[in-house]
């Protein structure tokens, strides 16, 4: 071969190896939207099936972009390998390409059948749009809005009925898309938090100002009037806009919003925009105030509730515990046991949960994180109180711990299944010191345990179970199944 071949012969085979090279690169390269591959490389398969028990719904696993039907297949199997149920945005804003890429997920997840999930929280917004018909009005027939939920134009609950049938099509418009293509609804959301009636933070001053509001609150001095009123109110948009359109069409979908559930009338949390403000009724625990809330479930239609057991910055000061995981265990058990203990046994429970500090403390500095084993304990212990799933919400650089943490515990719950799918929580007691914590279910004559020290003790700890009593021994880390005497 002279040399001129040979150059040649060199230059189309280096040509071919670097296309093949780049066809392997292709092949290689992650072909799913980048927080969609930060699920399925931080979970792996289940190693127990989970049955029809509820799939664990992570914030990141939604909204995987356009995807064909055999791309969209292939992807609700992967994250339905891993327990995940996958997630999908309605958006009133670009309707048709909101739609199109649901349908497009809802046929893959109808046809491998699995449950169909939305998020219809973009649906919801807002009632309060900033026109001013929606606003307060003073004695001089002046609008003026509540600036205490920050940039938001709170107004009149009131003012509200003319944009009802907005906020009603606006879910309408997907529901009978669904219906008409033959696909179910069968796990729905929002995420609808500052918009409408809200009676903290200084709502009720603005409402004494607003001569509508007087007009229509009889005793509108009187915090738990007030609070009834509004409550109403807002559970009646909710059920009048969102989940009649959902259930009248879909009657056996789980239909829920952030923070709505069954309760014992107190809540134990304050989202992220509220305060306290003096004067409204509260129960007094060590530092925590917590207020007084509306037994506002039943009146929503809601078919599933959402409890929200977040590590809330203000928790920490709240408290006094030396033991500083028990400041955070101790306040985020008792939420997820006032859901368990008061919402009916046909009601799931899906709390939604999240690991990493929220928000900054207003007297400054940091407040210590909670231990990563301690959170996941918590994690068990709300499965063994009631909860039924976990919806996990966190932001995109908090991703890889959040869903490791939590998707270990309920890939590993999954082999105690029957006694998640029919057992019975045996306890709701939360200690007001750290000590044992024991959370279990009943099946039968056998009982699914976690204890839970944070004091060291390798005493055994007796408790009642109706008639009978069982021994609990330490068992770091793990899960017993005790037989009752």
């Amino acid at each position: 071969m002279n040399t001129r071949k040979l150059v040649a012969a060199l230059i189309i085979t280096g040509l071919a190896v670097n296309i093949a090279d780049a066809d392997n690169s292709k092949e290689t390269a992650p072909k799913w939207p980048a927080h969609i591959q930060v699920v399925l490389d931080t979970t792996k398969p289940l190693d127990f099936d989970r049955g029809d028990r509820l799939p664990l719904y992570l914030w990141a696993a939604m909204n995987p972009g356009p995807l064909d039907d055999k791309s969209a297949e292939e992807l609700v199997r992967k994250l339905d390998q891993r327990g995940v149920g996958l997630i999908s945005s309605w958006d009133p804003r670009d309707r048709q390409e909101s739609l199109a890429r649901s349908l497009t997920i809802a046929k893959a997840q109808k046809k491998l059948g699995l449950r169909v999930n939305i998020n219809a929280t973009g649906c919801l917004y807002s009632f309060f749009n900033g026109d001013e018909r929606t606003a307060h009005i003073d004695d001089e027939g002046k609008p003026f809005w509540d600036d205490s939920f920050g940039k938001n134009n709170m107004g009149c609950p009131f003012a509200l009925d003319f944009r009802r049938p907005f906020v009603r099509e606006q879910v309408e418009f997907f529901v009978k898309a669904y219906k008409k293509a033959d696909l179910d609804i069968d796990f729905i959301f929002v995420d609808w938090e500052i918009d409408g009636p809200i009676e903290f933070n200084k709502a009720q001053a603005a409402s004494k100002r607003c001569r509508r509001c007087r007009q229509n609150i009889k005793n509108i001095d009187d915090f738990d009037e007030f609070q009834k009123v509004l409550r109403k109110l807002r559970s009646e948009l909710q059920r009048r806009t969102y989940a009649e359109p959902v259930t009248l069409n879909f009657p056996h979908a789980l239909v829920g919003n952030y923070g709505v559930y069954p309760h014992n009338g107190y809540r134990y949390w304050y989202d992220y925009f509220e305060y306290y403000v003096d004067g409204q009724p509260y129960q007094g625990d060590q530092h925590a105030k917590y207020r007084k809330w509306y037994h506002e479930f039943p009146e929503t239609g809601y078919t599933f509730a959402m409890p929200v057991v977040y590590t809330w910055c203000r928790i920490f000061d709240w408290y006094d515990y030396a033991d500083t995981d028990y400041r955070w265990f101790y306040n985020m058990l008792l939420v997820a046991s006032n859901a368990g203990e008061h919402t009916p046994d046909e009601i799931p429970i899906i709390s939604f949960v999240h690991w990493h500090t929220v928000g900054s403390r207003p007297s400054g500095g940091q407040a210590k994180q909670f231990s990563e084993g301690k959170y996941q304990e918590l994690l068990w212990h709300m499965l063994l109180r009631g909860t039924d799933t976990f919806f996990l919400w966190c932001g995109r650089q908090e991703a890889v711990k959040e869903i490791q943490l939590v998707h270990q515990v309920y890939a590993e719950a999954q082999q105690y299944g029957r006694f998640l799918s029919r057992g019975t929580p045996i306890n709701f007691n939360v200690g007001t010191q750290p000590g044992t914590v024991i959370s279990g279910l009943k099946l039968g004559k056998r009982v699914l345990v976690r204890r839970t020290d944070f004091k060291k003790t390798e005493d055994l700890v007796e408790i009642t179970i109706g008639d009978a009593k069982i021994k609990v021994a330490a068992a770091l880390g793990r899960c017993q199944i005790i037989s009752l005497q």
